[in-house]
């Protein structure tokens, strides 16, 4: 490099290992810190006016959302919360419905991304107003079935279990008395482990994110102490590139192994995702309508499946909700036309978030379903495909 020459700006597709330069951030978070430390970089340089985070609650099966504008306090939300199956992007919204002018940074899963391109969409959100850093997703665990998974399967008081943790197809805890780590598979054969909808996703690597980071492919001295960082776009590239000049964030070439490892994981992610789904939907194949009619007679009709839903929207007149003219009203339970005219309205655009079963209070399979739905319905508009079935 000459005299007066200077470092080429850091691009889109570059992959790059990165970890904090912060002690405080660094002794909370996992992967070396890189994802804290590029949030706490961006808010207190005004880059973005306010950063949404996801901490701890009562315990580690309670995440909350919180709205952080101080820097210093964003070391408090490192690390991550398997057992938190929060949906980002409708909080995304309501911020930015009160907040318009403001310019937010988000953490995000792969469905909490589609869910903020479905809303983009229907201009329920403003993605240029977003810096969105994404985060590798193996799945989450429902916080009740964690619970009993622990008590039951690792014979662990759940109570006493202060981390928890994804990694290498084990599902791990740290309690008090020693740690202990039960494959993934092992416990989805036994019926526990992830989330039915995230055992069925294929986006692992959220890629339409500014950019795209995890712990896959991270390799040698750098294992477990740095994180894997892909850039994704020009706005990512430029936070990365402020930050480590900055000095909040140090980087070093991703080895050539570990992006060929992070690939074959990625790939084997994918690969266990298609099988998910062709045994969840074979077994609606020849009966789904039947079986969602039968499914569907215990709703209570407490629209929690509506409200949470990213992309279900009731269309109103002048602000006033209209009522569907096919559905009675008040009765209870409702006809299956109440849950088919919301299955119709979503087939084009479930981002499989898991959302409305994981809330549903009566426990009915409403993501597969969806789910099921929404993959026929691909599958029907892709004629080199040929016949829609379940086996993709």
């Amino acid at each position: 490099m000459g005299l007066f020459e200077s470092k080429p700006a850091v691009k889109a597709g570059e992959m790059v290992y990165a970890w904090t330069t912060e002690d405080k951030i660094a002794q909370k978070a996992e992967c070396g810190g890189a994802v804290t430390g590029l949030l706490k970089y961006a808010l207190a340089n005004k880059m973005v006016d306010a950063v949404l985070a996801v901490q701890r609650g009562q315990d580690i099966y309670d995440a909350v959302p919180t709205i952080v504008t101080d820097p210093d306090k964003l070391a408090g939300t490192a690390g991550s919360l398997h057992c938190g199956t929060l949906l980002l992007a409708k909080v995304v919204q309501k911020f930015q419905k009160g907040s318009p002018d403001k310019k937010l940074a988000v953490t995000v899963k792969g469905c909490d991304l589609m869910a903020l391109h479905e809303l983009a969409k229907r201009k329920g959100v403003n993605l240029s107003n977003l810096l969105l850093i994404g985060v590798n997703c193996g799945g989450t665990v429902s916080p009740v079935k964690a619970r009993a998974m622990i008590k039951e399967v690792y014979d662990v008081d759940p109570n006493l279990v202060h981390k928890e943790e994804i990694d290498k197809g084990q599902f791990i805890i740290e309690y008090e008395g020693g740690h202990k780590g039960i494959s993934i598979d092992e416990l989805e054969d036994d019926g526990y482990g992830r989330r039915s909808n995230c055992r069925r996703c294929l986006y692992k690597v959220p890629r339409q994110a500014d950019l795209a980071c995890g712990n896959w492919g991270v390799i040698g001295d750098k294992a477990g102490k740095a994180t894997f960082v892909e850039v994704c776009s020009d706005k990512g590239a430029d936070l990365l590139q402020k930050a480590v000049k900055g000095g909040a964030i140090a980087t070093a070439p991703a080895d050539p192994k570990g992006i060929e490892i992070r690939k074959k994981v990625e790939g084997a992610m994918v690969k266990l995702g298609q099988k998910w789904r062709k045994k969840d939907f074979t077994s609606l194949k020849a009966d789904l309508w039947n079986k969602i009619a039968e499914e569907t007679s215990r709703c209570i009709k407490c629209y929690s499946c509506i409200e949470n839903c990213p992309v279900c929207m009731p269309v109103s007149n002048n602000g006033v909700e209209t009522k569907s003219l096919m559905v009675e009203q008040g009765a209870l339970p409702p006809s299956p036309m109440f849950h088919m005219r919301r299955f119709a309205h979503i087939s084009d655009s479930c981002v499989n978030c898991g959302q409305c079963e994981e809330l549903c209070a009566m426990d009915i399979p409403l993501a597969l379903f969806s789910h099921a739905i929404r993959s026929e319905a691909d599958l029907a508009f892709e004629p080199k495909l040929g016949k829609p079935d379940y086996s993709n």
